[in-house]
This record gives C-alpha cells, structure tokens and sequence, in this order.
C-alpha cells in the first residue's frame, strides 16, 4: 500500500509559484493541498490554472495555511524580506520548510531562521533546483576523482539575463524594500552555490567584489561580480547580471581535468543536460590543434530538476514524520555557506571593493 503523499501549501502566488507547484504535481511522494494569498480571489484563480485538485484549500492569507493541521510543509516563494517572518512563523507551527533562494537578506535572518526550524524539528531545504538534478551527481563524480581531474586550481561561474523595462521598472527583485539583494541574491546566490559546489564546499578565506558594480535608480545591484581565494591558493570568480544575455555557465579548471557546464541553472532540454570533461588535454605535435579533444557527458532523467527538489524534501519529510528520523543537516549547511559568501561579497561592495575575510 502507497503511503500518504506529503501535503504541501504554497504560501503566495508568485511566479517561480507556478513552476513549484507542477513539480509537486510530477513528484510521486507530495500533492498540492493549499495554497494562500492576501487575496482569496488571487489563490482561487492561481489555483484553478496551476493544476490544484479540486480539494485543494485555498485561503485568503498566509497564516491559513499555517494554521491547516493537515497542511505537511510549505513552499515559501515570498519575497526575500518576508523570509524571516514567514519561515519561522511556518517553523513554530511545525511545518517542514522549503524556501525560495536568497533565503535571507543575512546570515543573521538565516540563523534565526535555522534554528526556528532545528528547534521545532522541522525539515529545511532551499530552493536551488539544480543541485537534485542527476547531472550534479555525475559531475561531483568528476570533480571528485583524483585521476581524471587532479586538485582544483580555479573556478569561473556566470549567470546573466537581459531583463526587460518593464522588469528593471516593477519586478520584486529590483525594489530595495522587497529584495534588496538584487542581482547579487538572485543570479549570484546560483554563482556562489556552483563555487562552493565545486570546491567541495570549503568556504574561502577571502572574498573581494570586483569593479563594474552597477546600482538601479533605487540603489538595487543590477550587475556584480567578485573573486574568491583560498588558503591553499584556489581562485575563483563569478559574474551575475540582469543586463547581459542569458548565459549560465560553469568552468573548473583541475590540474588534469577540466569541466564546463552551459547551462548549470536551467538545462536546455528538461529530460536531459550535458557537461563536458576534458582531460590531460594538450595540443598536436605541430600545436595546430587540440589532440585530446573534451568529451560530453548526456544524463538523463525522468523528472525535471524542480520535482527532484520536491521528492527528496517530502522523503526527508517523511522519514521525519513517520520513523522519527533526525534533520537532514546538509541543505542548511549549504544554504547558510552560500549566504555567508553572498554576505561578504556585499559587505566588499559597501566597502568600496575591498577584501572581506571570512
């Protein structure tokens, strides 16, 4: 006999909304149950169009939902300055926690905001969707073998998109008193999470934001980018923008191998992604061309990256909710080492670009 799906509510009807909520629909272990906004027309129309059965819930508030003693976990989509608030209002009410990225405008947030969730025995992920793709695994598998890729020398991330006027005008992530991060905490969260990613998530000594930072009308970072350095030499850099066409890229460059990823954030294809490897390359004889040519990588997968995210929280979940189970510690680890790079990089650039140790 199946057991029970693990019931979800969806606190607002923000758009990255719409894709979470078919991810619940496509995982096999969660179900859509709630869904609340400020305005019950709002969650009835969002509700109606996004695939909600016709039991679903739907409530004229966020703390509806909370307050739904059969409501499992919530996703929580809000803007990053409601994190605090609702997370850990979600947390006392003893609702496992998956919160969109930056999960918080500080690590200072995130604390309070982890140990809410620690204390009430409740299950925390972040919302950073490709880290559950198959294709992270396999290349994880790369980085890790001393063979093929030898020790990390360097890293480069980048995440851009051309955002439109109307974006730059009235987007959430452009308005100081809503996401003040900007680009840094949208775009560059995903930058510093591949770092960190391929440095198997030892944090840097030092981080240093790097010139060109550019601020809209309303003091919101549009365009960033920083350095990092670690103790045993390692560099890495990233670039993140709502003002250059969409790219997504990884390099990390080993002393025997290198990887590349073009699209690390969103695959091109959802039922497959690639990555190439090159290793020990070198040139012909007469250096005319590459002798040892990369090789590409295809994985498949039967479920989007997003409804991975969403089976592997509910199978924490319900290992929590029906065998006891203890806290899953990787993914808070994770979102709070983010976060701390992501905060030191900031700090640089309130400090006129200079460096900030960690």
């Amino acid at each position: 006999m199946a057991e029970t799906p693990i019931q979800f509510g969806i606190l607002g009807c923000a758009d990255i909304a719409r894709k979470v909520s078919r991810a619940i629909t496509l995982a096999p272990n969660a179900t859509l149950y709630a869904v609340g906004s400020r305005s019950l027309e709002k969650a009835t129309k969002f509700a109606a169009a996004n695939g909600f059965p016709p039991s679903a819930k739907i409530y004229g508030s966020y703390e509806a939902v909370l307050d739904d003693p059969d409501v499992d976990a919530v996703y929580v989509p809000l803007p990053t300055s409601l994190h605090l608030k609702w997370a850990v209002l979600a947390a006392e009410k003893k609702k496992h926690v998956l919160l969109e990225k930056p999960v918080a405008l500080n690590v200072a947030e995130l604390d309070q905001i982890l140990e809410a969730c620690e204390s009430n025995g409740v299950q925390f992920m972040d919302g950073t969707m490709w880290m559950h793709h198959p294709r992270t695994a396999k290349m994880k598998e790369l980085l890790s073998d001393p063979q093929r890729f030898g020790q990390l020398k360097s890293v480069q991330s980048c995440f851009t998109f051309l955002a439109t006027s109307d974006f730059h005008e009235n987007n959430i992530r452009v308005k100081p008193d809503l996401d003040a991060l900007g680009a840094l905490g949208d775009v560059g969260w995903y930058c510093i999470r591949a770092i960190l990613f391929a440095a198997d998530y030892e944090l840097p000594k030092s981080v240093k934001a790097l010139p060109g930072t550019v601020f809209n009308k309303a003091g919101v970072l549009t365009s960033c980018g920083a350095s990092l350095l670690w103790e045993d030499g390692k560099v890495a850099t990233f670039n993140c923008s709502f003002q250059a066409n969409l790219t997504m890229n990884i390099t990390a460059i080993g002393t025997k191998g290198t990887l590349q990823v073009q699209d690390f954030v969103i695959p091109f294809k959802e039922d497959s992604a690639a990555f190439s490897a090159g290793i020990e390359s070198w040139f012909n004889d007469l250096v005319t061309e590459w002798k040892t040519m990369p090789s590409e990588h295809v994985v498949t997968t039967d479920l989007p990256q997003e409804a991975l995210m969403v089976r592997e929280f509910s199978r924490l979940v319900a290992d929590i909710k029906r065998n006891g189970s203890k806290l899953d510690q990787k993914w808070p680890t994770l979102s709070r080492k983010t976060q701390l790079v992501l905060d030191a990089v900031k700090v640089s650039i309130e400090r006129g670009i200079e460096p900030v140790e960690l």
